[in-house]
């Protein structure tokens, strides 16, 4: 990560130091002081106690002559001992942080001078309350006979499970071994690499897992269940209980395909193995694109279109997020905007141009929906906020996501379209490659790489774009070809009198694919809740109740809710509560609370259910039904 490091762009030759002197309002770790390149990881899985004990080996390389201390992230961990090249080492934990977690403060029995290395080594145990960590009772698996275990790093927490400088500006390698009961099988976002017997414990096994790439600490990841694998590609295999796998591998037959449309755009896949892991349904997010081993939704196995558009997200990830990484959570955006981007031109290579521009158009929808959220003078609403003393957690939305695809989108129309902006975001992740990267400094790579139109980019409204909260500055027209159809029936439903209601029938819905009458759903939302005569129809003549696509129920449920029909508040809950992606559980929770007759029932089934939620979840939840504590 340090040094220079250049490469020959279309305009010539273009130099980026990738060691800027970074400071992370997220991370209390010494950033400027010394940088680790390896973790060698120790894990005994505690089922019963709930807890990680551990043993990690940091190997640092110093930045600054005297070195003599260094301070690493730590959150809830019991720290039992430290030492640095064997010899021990004196530390302390600093004052916890509402949500930064204790700075672990080590101070060496030696001074270190600039370029030397140091291997620090910490005994530890993780607290059952960690928050990167969600342990599931047998009855919450599939199989109802085994504990499952799986985490969840991204963004600040991984220090709830390592001691180590959790921040995406320092990239490392990591080898680890992890003792499990014999019956389980033990993952991680890393190559496999054997197993054996546990010599201290005949009952247990020992994983090895070996990850050559660096990458940031908010990749690691661990799961350990009841698994069993199917090979799905020369390159791939689908992880999860038995009861899912057949059917994951179904769904995911298309991968391999998948992974060469990507590397056709955006270059080679480093990580050797992509293997894909389903798990049980209170995993908070759709996907995370955890290197070796991207851990995915279970609600996407319901007969959901959206499958193809969560896979080609995660695997656009490997070049965008994993590969090149946002320097600081505030440049979250680098990122997000960028996979959407390439996983959107995986749709325009496997399907069309006109799935791609459908895509856009329901992302400047879901962009709306987040900035009504948050407020449209809220600063979190910027595409590159100050995250000074704020929770990752707390500022997480489709803002990165959707506004930044709309900037990308924008520049690639000022710039000559497709062909050539992915040109300029191939060059990019080439030049970054490896290391991490500010929005400055792509800012700076974009002029240089399109110098012969640097005219057109100062007309760029950029503090517009960056800075500024709300919607952007600019609408791209996208083809509404796919769209159409889903506005016209839309504003049928709107217009139509109670005399009308009798002139729709289930032809209606024949006419649209999947994503159309999600579409179709998400204009409804975005209009004054209709009337209950209305939603009753629709659900007469369509059937809406009896699909089982997890994005066309969501978005059906809030509808029903909305029109204030009782008898869909009970499947509005359930939905919320029998999986746990925060994408459909907070809303749904959010709609029966906002029913004002229901309030107290949506405040009190989340109360029986918080034990069973991912702690993320539960937090945010309780937030938004205004339950302190």
């Amino acid at each position: 990560m340090c040094g220079l490091k250049s490469i020959r762009s279309a305009s010539g030759v273009f130099s980026v130091s990738t060691m800027t002197p970074v400071s992370d309002p997220s991370s209390f770790s010494s950033l400027s002081k010394c940088a680790t390149k390896h973790l060698n990881l120790i894990y005994h899985v505690d089922f019963d106690r709930h807890v990680l004990k551990g043993k990690v080996a940091l190997t640092v390389e110093v930045l600054e002559d005297k070195f003599s201390s260094l301070t690493l992230d730590s959150k809830d961990l019991k720290i039992f001992k430290v030492s640095a090249n064997g010899q021990a080492a004196q530390f302390a934990l600093g004052t916890k942080h509402k949500f930064k977690g204790s700075p672990l403060e080590i101070t060496l029995p030696f001074e270190l001078s600039r370029g030397q290395h140091v291997i620090v080594e910490i005994e530890y145990e993780t607290s059952p309350s960690a928050t990167a960590l969600q342990w599931l009772t047998p009855k919450q698996t599939a199989g109802k006979k085994h504990p499952y275990l799986f985490s969840q790093c991204q963004a600040t927490h991984c220090r709830t499970m390592v001691p180590c400088q959790d921040t995406p500006s320092v990239k490392h390698t990591y080898y680890a071994q992890v003792s499990v009961p014999r019956e389980l099988v033990a993952l991680m976002s890393a190559l496999r690499d054997g197993q054996e017997p546990d010599p201290s414990d005949s009952s247990r096994v020992i994983y090895r897992f070996r990850q050559p790439v660096p990458m940031p600490s908010y990749l690691i990841a661990i799961v350990v269940g009841a698994l069993e694998s199917r090979e799905i590609g020369p390159r791939s295999r689908v992880w999860s209980e038995k009861e899912y796998v057949d059917e994951a591998a179904f769904e995911f037959s298309e991968t391999e395909t998948m992974l060469k449309t990507a590397e056709s755009l955006a270059g080679p896949y480093v990580w050797g193995q992509y293997d894909l892991l389903v798990l049980p349904p209170s995993f908070p997010y759709g996907g995370m694109e955890n290197p070796c081993l991207t851990f995915v939704t279970p609600t996407v196995l319901a007969g959901d279109r959206s499958l193809a558009g969560v896979i080609a997200h995660e695997i656009s990830h490997s070049w965008t997020g994993n590969l090149v990484t946002n320097r600081t959570w505030e440049h979250f955006w680098l990122n997000e905007g960028h996979t959407v981007y390439i996983e959107r031109m995986i749709a325009r290579s496997m399907e069309s141009e006109q799935l791609r521009q459908f895509k856009g158009i329901g992302g400047w929808k879901e962009l709306q929906e987040s900035v009504k959220q948050f407020g449209a003078n809220n600063v979190l609403t910027n595409l590159v906020p100050n995250l000074h003393e704020v929770d990752t957690d707390e500022a997480f939305s489709s803002v990165p996501y959707e506004k930044g695809f709309a900037l990308l989108y924008h520049l690639e129309e000022l710039m000559g379209g497709p062909e050539v902006f992915m040109g300029f975001v191939k060059s990019y992740i080439q030049l970054f490659a490896y290391g991490s990267a500010t929005t400055e400094e792509w800012k700076n790579y974009l002029f240089t790489y399109f110098k012969d139109k640097v005219e057109i980019l100062n007309k760029v409204d950029w503090n517009g774009w960056m800075h500024t909260p709300g919607m952007p500055p600019v609408k791209p027209q996208y083809d509404t070809t796919m769209a159409d159809a889903c506005t016209a029936l839309c504003q049928r439903w709107v217009k139509a009198k109670e005399e009308d209601l009798t002139c729709f029938t289930e032809a209606d819905l024949k006419k649209l694919n999947s994503p159309q009458l999600i579409e179709f759903m998400a204009l409804l939302l975005q209009e004054e809740p209709l009337p209950l005569l209305h939603v009753k129809k629709m659900q007469e003549v369509y059937q809406l109740n009896g699909v089982k696509n997890t994005e066309v129920r969501f978005r059906w449920l809030r509808i029903c809710v909305r029109a204030h029909w009782e008898e869909a508040v009970p499947l509005a809950l359930k939905m919320a509560t029998e999986q746990g992606r925060m994408k459909f559980t907070r809303p749904l929770f959010k709609e029966v609370y906002n029913f004002s007759k229901y309030s107290e029932e949506a405040v009190k089934t989340f109360k029986e259910h918080r034990g069973a939620l991912h702690p993320v979840t539960a937090m945010l939840v309780a937030k938004d039904l205004k339950i302190d504590g």
